[in-house]
Formats: C-alpha cells, structure tokens, sequence
C-alpha cells in the first residue's frame, strides 16, 4: 500500500556545531532558535563514514561494518581508505525499509559516502579519471548514468579540486547544491540527501579560529540558506545536520613510528623510498583524524601494545576487543585489536618513516587511496614552494604534452594542522547537531544519539 509521503531533504552541513553558529552564520542561528537545536551524541569514531551509515541505519558498527573511513582489508592484507561500493554496509538503509512500505518511494544522494552501486534511485558521487599516463580528471559518477552529462554539461565538470586539497573553495558546495536542484526539479524524489563540505576545510586548517574562517562560515550559511528556501518552496520539509563538530588540536601524533621503534613495522623499500608492508608487520595503525585502529597480527604482543599505548600522554582512551564489544563498536572483519581514542588537542597521523627523503613518493601528493590513512595536511601547500604556482603550471604542462609527473606540492608538516574530530568526547559546543524541521522541533530531544537520526528522517517523511 503506498503511502502519503512528506517529502524531505536532509542537508549534511559538514563542521556545523554551537561554536560555529553566531553571527558569521546567520541564517542557521535564526532556524536554530526558531525551529530549536538538538546536541548528536557522536558515534564512535565521529568520522564521516561512521557518521553517515549510522544515520541512514540506525545502527551502530557492529552491525553495519563501517569502522571509520578506512580500514585493514585483512584478507588483501591492505589498508584502503574512502572507497565508495555500497556494498560495504551490512545493514538496512532508511529508503530502503521506505520502500518496503511503499515501492513508488525514490531517493536522491548527493555526495553522502558509499554512494556507488547502491540501491538509490539517483546519486551524484565524486568519481575523478585516471588515464594511464598520471593525470587525475575531474568527473563524477552517477545513477542513473545519463545523469553525469546532463549535470556537468549544465553545470560545467565537477570541480574536484575545489572538493579536496590545497584549493579547496565554496565552488564545491555550489555545485553539489546546484545539482541538488536539477535533481528535484527533475524527478521530485521523495527523500533528498544532500551534502555540503565547505565549512570541514577551514575548520580542519584553522580549527573555530573565527578570524580565519568568519569568510567561509558566512559563505556556506549564505549557500545552506538558498537550498533551504528552494526546496521549501517546492513543498519539502528540511532536517539540518551535521556528522561531527571540529575543534583545536595542537599535538600530532605518529603511532606508526613509535611502533616503528618497538622493532614492530614492516617497511618495504622501493627505489629508495619506504612503504609500509602492512601484511608483514606485527602492529601496525590505521589513523583516521582523531582516531586509530591498531591491528596486531603477532597476538602474544596483545598485552605490551595496550601498555604502551596506554602510556602515551596523547592518547584519551583505549579500546580492547572486549570493550569495542561491549559499546557494540567491534566488527570482528574490520575493526583493529584496540580503537585508540586521542585527547581532545590530538590527532593521529599515518607518517610511518623518520627521514623526509625516504617519505613515498604520495606522501606529497593529494593521494587519499594510496595513503594508508587519512591525511588533512593535503589541504596546504608546502610552505617551503617559493613558487607554489609555477610549480603547479610545470607539472601540469608536462602532463599536458604526456609526460608523466608528480604533483607533489604538498608538505609534510603535521604541525600545520590545527582542527581535527573523531573523539565523543570532546565539549559540547563541538559535537554535532541537528536543527530539525519546524513541524517536527516539539517531538526532539535536546540531546540524542547518532542512531536516533534514522527515525528522525522518517519522522519527517511521515509527517503528512
């Protein structure tokens, strides 16, 4: 039987917290005020991946399999980050129970994570070329396929590196927004996910340094209010939220080369420079902003690794199976031996080697594949470019007249970082939050869970 469905977008306002709202953004104080606010309780880890799947299932990792960004694929024996098959969650999504109830239900995703092979009815995802002579080509993909010429011949070719890297911009967001709005002119899906990433650059640069980032707060408030308005005039309700909040860090940590030290990590060298054998070493760490998996493959170390980990100042908590179990975090396939939670002033790094002259060669590349963990140091330039720009134009031209060449204009100074998240437990004007729907603001509670969002997004999609 189908059913009168409210339609609903849910805009992903990356970053958005209390200590973002004020006066550089407005237009989502005043919907905050008027609508109220609800404080998420972060998943574990407060990651984009994490976040996003408890939100569409309901569930926590243990269910749905999705530990963090990135995780040790054991039996590839690698280490692989933000890949984008659908298949990798293990558990029901929101428009998928909906279609149960009603077959005629559609759903849009723009840019929400795992958004390739899924069962959504249109997606947008960013999904750049890689012709066999070193280039990396802007383009995305999408379902149904069609869709991908129509978007980017209205719209122009997805600005990917205004999406990632060094020059980031608001451009990003605008066109994610823009075709957020030829997809419900066009089909009128009945749940809309949209997402909009502009604010995580800035803060993960900056961290809440509202002199340095007032500029891109009032851009993406301006850009969020805009999409508002239009889907409210095409009947939509609005839900506003956001995966996690970011706050100051100022202490990198590199558990790779304390485990290093301990005689405990394989590397490998090629052509002079070292790699990291992951399926060779006895522990070994996936970090992930604020959060690392440590994988221990030679068992009796069990017992020395959680000591040491520990004793590390940097280090807020350690998980061991029993307790990622108990919090219903461990997925036996994905998870490492310990979470390994940093304060809230730290973050991890996957830097695994002690002389810069022996980094890989993607270690000073925009490369989130071939890195084995996550790396916001690629959104600068390295400081010590006297000419970052002709750099740029050289390899470009050379890759214009088929010359293969690195794009390696990136630094490897951790310390340039000053915004990270992934821990719960930071303060409360740092965790996410959620501004929902006028007609749903009586029935929310002032603080809720990550896992709560499912049953808000179908609350609103009710509502009729």
């Amino acid at each position: 039987m189908a059913e009168n469905w409210q339609r609903t977008a849910v805009i992903n306002v990356v970053g958005l917290s209390k200590s973002t709202l004020g006066e550089y953004m407005p237009f989502l104080s005043a919907l905050a005020a008027q609508n109220g606010l609800a404080t998420i309780n972060p998943t574990t880890p407060a990651l984009t991946c994490s976040a996003q799947v408890d939100y569409l299932t309901g569930k926590t990792a243990v269910e749905h399999g999705i530990v963090g960004n990135g995780w040790f694929f054991r039996e590839e024996c690698e280490i692989k980050f933000w890949k984008q098959s659908n298949q990798l969650v293990r558990a029901e999504k929101v428009w998928e129970l909906c279609k149960k109830i009603d077959p005629k239900f559609t759903v849009a995703n723009l840019f929400w994570w795992y958004n390739m092979y899924s069962s959504a009815d249109y997606s947008v995802t960013p999904r750049p070329q890689y012709p066999a002579d070193g280039r990396k080509i802007p383009d995305c993909y999408t379902q149904p396929p069609e869709l991908r010429d129509e978007l980017q011949q209205k719209l122009g070719q997805f600005p990917l590196f205004s999406f990632w890297g060094p020059n980031t911009s608001i451009i990003s967001s605008k066109w994610i927004s823009d075709a957020a709005r030829h997809v419900e002119e066009k089909y009128q899906p009945t749940l809309s996910l949209v997402y909009i990433p502009h604010m995580d650059y800035c803060l993960q640069k900056f961290g809440p340094d509202m002199d340095k980032i007032k500029n891109d707060l009032l851009e993406t408030d301006k850009l969020v209010e805009s999409l508002f308005q239009f889907y409210k005039s095409k009947g939509v309700s609005v839900v506003i939220l956001s995966e996690y909040g970011i706050n100051f860090v100022s202490k990198p940590v590199h558990l790779n080369r304390i485990f290093r030290q301990n005689g405990w990590l394989q590397i490998r060298e090629e052509a002079g420079l070292e790699l990291l054998d992951a399926g060779a070493s006895s522990v070994f760490a996936v970090a992930d902003h604020q959060i690392a998996h440590v994988y221990v493959q030679k068992k009796e170390l069990i017992t020395e690794v959680e000591q040491l980990l520990s004793s590390l100042t940097e280090v807020d908590v350690v998980y061991n199976q029993q307790a990622q179990t108990k919090l219903s975090l461990f997925h036996p396939d994905r998870s490492g031996d310990f979470l390994v939670i940093a304060k809230p002033d730290s973050w991890f790094t996957y830097y695994y080697w002690f002389d810069d002259q022996k980094a890989p060669d993607f270690a000073r590349t925009v490369d989130i594949h071939k890195k084995p963990g996550y790396d916001p140091v690629e959104l600068f330039l390295d400081p010590k470019l006297r000419w970052p720009k002709f750099k740029i134009g050289q390899v470009l031209l050379k890759r214009k007249l088929g010359f293969r060449a690195l794009m390696d204009v990136i630094p490897l100074d951790a310390s340039l970082v000053k915004g990270s998240h992934g821990s719960p437990f930071v303060g409360i004007e740092f965790k996410p939050i959620l501004i929902p729907a006028n007609e749903l603001k009586a029935n929310i509670s002032a603080q809720i869970k990550s896992t709560d969002i499912f049953s808000i997004i179908l609350s609103s999609l009710k509502n009729n």
